[in-house]
């Protein structure tokens, strides 16, 4: 009788999953998996980004809008009511047409054309990015740990916020920083190809598309965002020794998005649409790169809000945090490159990012020190390192995960609630700060729609952003003054960018006013050598409305040239 053999039982064997910090949060991955906690989960995610971007309004509204800002509404004022083309406009280098324009539309759908849709697109636009980076930051992590990151990130990419000269550039009229999204969602896709949209065929022909849409709207995606794709990606094909891979597709995909965003930009000028500036790419001498490396060093630390402005807040204490962030992003910089055939595609992308914005300001000429606009891709991404460099050390000597995620969001809180109890100095103001006259044009605006007048000419600074204040009842349109040779005076003329040519038409439009500064240059003695002595004038605080018996469009001059002569 043969004994009946019973195969050993085997107790159930536990598996971890997931990094140190995981594990230091004692398997908080677990609960991501069940369905209650994947709803709390999202909802606690959801109420934390709500609260970052009602921070972020309440940041930009302590900011002001000026005419560039305004410009940009009124471009995106015309996107809505069907003018898709923008025909008429002329652009600056860089039209934002692809982002920041589209979310003002949608604002402006909501609360209509006015200072509130453009400071709310400007608190969402600068939300999105933070968004992104923090999508780049949390990936591989769970639990804790990611709450960790996104913290980290928040709080690196709102110290900047605590200077009202960055707040200007990050949360207000669209300067360059909404051009992230573009290069963090690529990395973000590009980050798939090893990961749960692995095999995915519409992979890449998705990043061909964001990065030719991103290049219609800034040149910086396409002088930092290709190359970062194809050397990023071009580096794992080549470790792959395979041509044919998901890598050698990105690759494909970012060199293809040139001329797929050449192809749309001239069928955009066959159609009659907008006309935009070339942007300067000329390149310094290599005896000048010396120089410009300092100054790419200074405008990091001011990028980063490591320095102190007699307009920052928290003062010493701003600068402190602005100086552990720029280190931390300095550290996960280099800790990506010493580990660099382990790091994740996303990070590569970060690190290539990062290097080729500051490498083509450090080669261009004209370097400035308030040029930190032109290097705003370098927050997010530095913050997307800095807290994969951070929060897993830190979660290895700490023994309660929770309590640096809680540290970690009442850090960030700081700077979020500093920048935040900043006075107002909007919600608009005329001529841009440094440029001379800087009196707020709320009066000018009420005193204008007290006196019924729809259509006035003023200088740039004074023109649009009463057109905004107004929500379209005044058309202040910009006109801009050129040195006669013989140096009797000035000639007045057409902007050449940042307006729309159809505002001008004299057949159209009846103009009998003249915003005049108070003194200088836009002053109402300069306007009387070229248009006559008025009928009528009034004083309103801070400006000079002259008054004609006819109609002064006959008598301005036609824009010089696109990209010729002097924007204001």
């Amino acid at each position: 009788m043969h004994s009946a053999h019973r195969a050993p039982s085997r107790s159930p064997r536990l598996t971890t999953t997931g990094s140190a910090e995981d594990l230091a949060a004692g398997g908080a991955g677990t609960a991501d998996r069940a369905p209650a906690g994947r709803w709390w989960s999202w909802s606690a995610w959801i109420a934390a980004g709500l609260a970052v971007f009602a921070f972020f309004l309440q940041i930009s509204y302590g900011g002001r809008i000026d005419s560039d800002g305004a410009n940009s509404a009124l471009q995106a004022w015309d996107l809505i009511h069907g003018h898709l083309l923008l025909r008429g406009w002329d652009f600056g280098d860089a039209t934002f047409y692809t982002f920041e324009l589209p979310i003002n539309g949608i604002t402006q759908l909501i609360f209509g054309l006015g200072p509130r849709a453009a400071h709310v697109a400007s608190a969402l636009a600068y939300s999105i990015v933070a968004a992104c980076a923090v999508g780049v930051a949390i990936g591989g992590a769970r639990g804790a740990s990611r709450a960790a990151r996104a913290a980290v990130v928040v709080g690196i990419m709102a110290v900047p916020l605590l200077t009202i000269a960055t707040t200007y550039t990050l949360v207000e009229e669209p300067d360059h920083p909404g051009t992230s999204v573009f290069l963090l969602v690529s990395a973000l896709l590009v980050d798939q190809v090893g990961g749960r949209l692995r095999g995915r065929r519409w992979l890449a022909p998705l990043v061909c598309v964001i990065l030719a849409a991103g290049q219609l709207g800034d040149a910086t995606v396409l002088v930092v965002g290709v190359p970062a794709v194809v050397l990023g990606c071009g580096y794992r094909m080549l470790e792959q020794r395979r041509l044919r891979c998901a890598d050698g597709a990105m690759v494909i995909a970012a060199i293809a998005s040139v001329p797929l965003e050449l192809a749309v930009r001239a069928i955009i000028t066959h159609l009659g649409g907008y006309q935009e500036v070339s942007p300067k790419t000329s390149l310094a001498s290599p005896g000048q790169w010396g120089h410009n490396i300092v100054v790419v060093v200074g405008v990091l630390r001011t990028l980063y809000g490591a320095t102190v402005t007699p307009q920052t807040r928290l003062g010493l204490a701003a600068a402190v945090l602005g100086t552990v962030g720029l280190l931390a992003a300095a550290a996960g910089l280099v800790m990506v490159g010493a580990r660099w055939r382990k790091s994740s595609r996303a990070e590569h992308l970060m690190v290539l990012v990062t290097i080729l914005n500051l490498g083509v300001y450090v080669v261009s000429k004209g370097a400035q020190a308030d040029g930190y606009r032109e290097v705003a891709a370098v927050l997010p991404s530095g913050a997307a390192l800095a807290a994969r460099a951070v929060i897993p050390p830190v979660f290895r000597l700490a023994r309660r995960a929770v309590a640096v995620a809680v540290a970690a969001a009442l850090v960030a809180l700081v700077p979020l609630a500093g920048a935040a109890s900043r006075p107002h100095v909007g919600p608009a103001l005329g001529p841009a700060p440094g440029d001379g006259a800087t009196s707020p044009t709320a009066p000018l605006t009420a005193w204008l729609e007290a006196h019924h007048v729809t259509y006035a000419l003023a200088g740039y600074w004074s023109a649009s952003i009463v057109t905004l204040q107004s929500g379209g009842q005044v058309s202040a349109r910009a006109i801009t003054l050129v040195p006669r040779t013989d140096g009797t005076g000035y000639d007045v003329h057409v902007p050449y960018w940042e307006t729309n040519s159809q505002w001008y038409d004299p057949a159209e439009h009846d103009a009998r006013y003249v915003i005049a500064q108070t003194s200088g240059r836009w002053s109402a003695k300069t306007y009387e050598r070229f248009f006559g002595q008025p009928a009528a004038t009034y004083q309103v605080p801070g400006f000079v409305v002259l008054q004609y018996p006819e109609n002064l469009l006959t008598k301005v001059l036609p824009m010089l040239g696109i990209g010729v002569g002097p924007k204001s």
